[in-house]
C-alpha cells in the first residue's frame, strides 16, 4: 500500500502504543511501509510532544495519571503546533489586565502557559478546564461565566452564560474556533457555543484567535466573526502560505508562530 502522511502515521503509532503500552521500530516500518529512519523521527516528534518515550529499539506509552483529565488522541499529536501558538499569545498579556478565555484545546494551552510573574489580572472564562488550570495562579482571579455544562467539553453555554459577558469590559479576549476562511470568517460546529463566542467579542477591546493549520480553510456550521471583527489570528508553521495571504489581503493580521 501507498505510504501513509505524516499525520496518519502518528495517529497509527499511537494506537499501537495505547494498545500494548509500547512499539518497535522494525515493526512500525514493516506496518506502515516506510524507513526505520521515518519511523525514529516519528517517535523524536511524538517525544517532543510529551505523546511517548523513546527506549532502544522503539517506544513506550507515557501513562498520565490517575489524577489526569483524559486526553483526546488527535488533539495530543497538534500539541507542538498548539504550544507555540500559546507561547506567542502568551507573550500580550500585561498586568493589571481582565482576559477573556474561551473553550478549546489552544486555549487551555495557553492556560497552562501564563507567566508566574503575571500580578492583577482577571479571567473571564466558559471553560472549567481553563478555569481550573488557572485557579491556582498567584496572580489571578478566576471568574467563571456560569451556564449549562456541556457534556464531556466542559464548557458552559446559554443560558446565563451570557449574562455576564454583558456587564464586562475586557482588555483582551482569547478564542477559538473550529474553522477560519478568507471569505466565510470564523465559523464553530455549535450554535449556542457560537453564541457565547459573539457576547465574548463584544465585551472585549482586543480579540485574538488561536488556530492551528487544520482549522484553515475549513468552514463549520455556525458563523462567529467576520475578518473585519477579528484583530489578530495566530496560527502555526504548518499554515498554507497562500491561505495566509488570502487572511491577510481581507485585513485580518496573521502571526504566524
Amino acid at each position: 500500500m501507498a505510504s501513509l502522511k505524516a499525520t496518519e502515521r502518528h495517529k497509527k503509532i499511537m494506537d499501537q502504543l495505547n494498545a500494548s503500552g509500547r512499539a518497535d521500530v522494525s515493526e512500525l516500518a514493516d506496518a506502515l511501509t516506510v524507513s526505520t529512519v521515518t519511523i525514529r523521527a516519528d517517535l523524536l516528534y511524538l517525544e517532543r510532544g510529551q505523546l511517548l518515550r523513546r527506549i532502544r529499539g522503539g517506544a513506550i506509552a507515557v501513562r498520565p495519571s490517575r489524577y489526569e483529565r483524559p486526553v483526546d488522541i488527535n488533539a495530543s499529536l497538534r500539541s507542538i503546533e498548539k504550544n507555540a501558538i500559546a507561547s506567542l499569545a502568551a507573550e500580550m498579556i500585561r498586568d493589571g489586565e481582565t482576559i477573556i478565555m474561551d473553550t478549546g484545546s489552544t486555549v487551555e494551552a495557553l492556560a497552562a502557559l501564563f507567566p508566574k510573574a503575571l500580578a492583577d489580572i482577571a479571567i473571564v472564562t466558559n471553560s472549567l478546564n481553563v478555569a481550573i488550570e488557572l485557579v491556582d495562579h498567584p496572580g489571578a482571579a478566576v471568574i467563571v461565566t456560569g451556564g449549562t455544562l456541556r457534556p464531556k467539553l466542559h464548557s458552559l453555554i446559554s443560558p446565563f452564560g451570557d449574562l455576564i459577558l454583558n456587564e464586562i469590559n475586557a482588555d483582551i479576549a482569547f478564542m477559538s474556533c473550529a474553522g477560519v476562511d478568507a471569505q466565510k470568517g470564523f465559523t464553530n460546529s455549535n450554535w449556542q457555543e457560537a453564541e457565547i463566542k459573539k457576547q465574548m467579542i463584544k465585551a472585549a477591546n482586543r480579540v485574538v484567535f488561536l488556530a492551528d493549520h487544520t482549522k484553515l480553510k475549513h468552514v463549520a456550521t455556525a458563523r462567529i466573526a467576520m475578518l473585519s471583527e477579528v484583530d489578530i489570528l495566530i496560527t502555526d508553521s504548518k499554515a498554507s502560505v497562500e491561505t495566509v495571504k488570502d487572511l491577510r489581503a481581507g485585513g485580518l493580521e496573521v502571526i504566524v508562530a
